[in-house]
């Protein structure tokens, strides 16, 4: 066992196991060091001026990368016009430019929960491109109109420079929607910010039951990050799903289908997000039949999402058990070369055709090249990235990601090792959350961990609930190991 491992050495060392560059090289510094003197934006002609609408955004309390900025609008009838602006990355991170070639690289930022590991300089993605509060920025707004039933129509991309009047958070926010605490005190000293909130959170939850009308899978899962006094893990903390949450994640959902359309509209290629019909749909099936419920023999995400609302009325506190299982089994979503007028793969979770990456320039590869796909349409100048091109950055894409998600899983099992040092012998309840030649894995519901079952693991499968001993620990290789008991 390692007693005193630290973590956020561990952290960067399972980025450079993973093939991640820590470090940001020295021409990219001197880039930097040149965009330090970037005068601040100011109106362009052409360029429409939305200062003045009262812009905020919704991330965490401790957020400075903020990619995306929203505001709504009501319109006769009780319609609503969103927009939603997204920070203008590219304006400062030309392709081909050594911070650029970095972002290539590492094709996402790792949040790890001891470190962040960021795809871009933290100059850039938490200063001169991000949208934060008070400072005017460049942003490539994203527009459409939610009707009362959660349809959209009027769909619209532009540039325009824009103005962050209030920086919110996930926790605040969500439990003033939720009449589970008082008004965030800049909600409270604006009356029209709190109208302006109460008008995006009525259009999320049209837009939010309108994919669900469609098949949208409601899955919440559990993802516990460590939280740290010095270098031991005091425990880990899971970040609930709330009203603000599913805010954002609906607009960011919206705003994708919509970019992915207008590409398509205007004849320009994109690197979609594809999640395909799940391969072990029989499995998801018998799960159903061990809830005493019922789905088609034949995949269907209009059934699953039925049964999974279902099974949230019936057992809330399990609910993200189940989840997590089907996650298991719905298989994890690739980058693909997606081109106009050609059939697509959708995206299963979220029953939408056609979705592209854009509302996170900042943080993913994707959503840059995205970036610079638009402003190609707009300009009329033709793709700046040829098929092949393309083609090689979308699969780079979900290479990374995977890798990324891997060494987030690392550092989480080794905060999660050290934190259960001290309790081998201890039983648990657990679910099966991977069954493979490889091994088979569970994951406890207190505290929320996961780790491998060695011994007794025979014939259990995904979504199995077991009871399992802590046999032992080894923080320095994140393993935390468990026989069944």
């Amino acid at each position: 066992m390692t007693p005193h491992l630290n973590l956020r050495a561990a952290a960067r060392q399972a980025m450079l196991d993973r093939g991640f560059r820590a470090d940001f090289e020295p021409a990219v510094e001197a880039e930097v060091a040149a965009l330090r003197r970037t005068p601040d934006p100011t109106p362009s002609p052409g360029v429409p001026d939305l200062r003045s609408l009262l812009w905020s955004s919704i991330d965490e309390v401790e957020s400075r990368d903020l990619d995306q900025i929203e505001v709504a609008e009501t319109l006769p009838g009780g319609d609503a016009r969103v927009r939603v602006a997204i920070a203008d990355v590219d304006r400062l991170v030309p392709a081909g430019s050594a911070i650029d070639a970095h972002a290539g690289w590492n094709t996402t930022s790792v949040y790890t929960g001891v470190a962040i590991f960021p795809m871009l300089p933290e100059e850039l993605s938490t200063d001169l491109t991000s949208l934060g509060e008070g400072v005017d920025r460049y942003a490539m707004v994203i527009e459409l109109v939610v009707a009362k039933d959660g349809s959209t129509t009027g769909h619209e991309v532009y540039p325009a420079l824009v103005r962050n009047h209030a920086k919110l958070d996930y926790d605040s926010v969500g439990a003033w929607l939720e009449e589970h605490g008082p008004a965030p005190p800049k909600v409270a000293a604006s009356p029209e910010l709190a109208a302006q909130l109460r008008g995006q959170d009525a259009a999320a939850q049209g837009l939010r039951e309108r994919r669900h009308e469609r098949g949208a899978l409601p899955l919440e899962t559990i993802e516990a990050r460590p939280e740290m006094d010095g270098e031991a893990v005091k425990g880990l903390v899971v970040k609930p799903k709330n009203r603000a949450r599913q805010l954002i994640e609906d607009f960011m959902v919206a705003a994708n289908v919509v970019m992915a359309a207008f590409l398509e509209d205007h004849g320009s290629p994109w690197i979609g997000r594809v999640v395909r019909v799940p391969q072990r749909w029989g499995r998801i099936v018998e799960l159903a039949r061990q809830l005493a419920d019922d789905l088609p023999l034949e995949p269907s995400a209009t059934a699953l999402s039925e049964f999974l609302e279902r099974q949230r009325a019936r057992d809330p506190l399990r609910y993200p058990d189940l989840s997590l299982a089907v996650v298991k089994l719905l298989g994890s979503g690739d980058c693909v070369l997606q081109k106009p007028g050609q059939p697509t793969e959708g995206h299963f979770g979220l029953a939408v055709d056609d979705y592209t990456h854009s509302t996170a320039p900042s943080r993913r590869y994707a959503d840059l090249v995205t970036q610079r796909l638009l402003k190609a349409v707009l300009a009329k100048t033709g793709p700046p990235y040829d098929d092949r091109a393309l083609s090689a950055i979308a699969l780079r894409c979900t290479e990374r990601e995977d890798e990324a998600n891997r060494v987030e899983r690392q550092v989480r099992k080794q905060a999660a090792a050290m934190l259960l040092a001290d309790r081998v012998g201890a039983r648990f309840d657990a679910l099966v959350t991977g069954a493979s030649p490889k091994g088979t894995w569970v994951r406890v519901l207190r505290p929320p961990v996961e780790g491998r079952v060695i011994r007794g693991e025979e014939g259990l499968d995904v979504g199995d609930k077991v009871k399992v001993r802590l046999v032992g620990t080894d923080p320095g290789r994140g393993f935390i190991d468990f026989a069944r008991d």
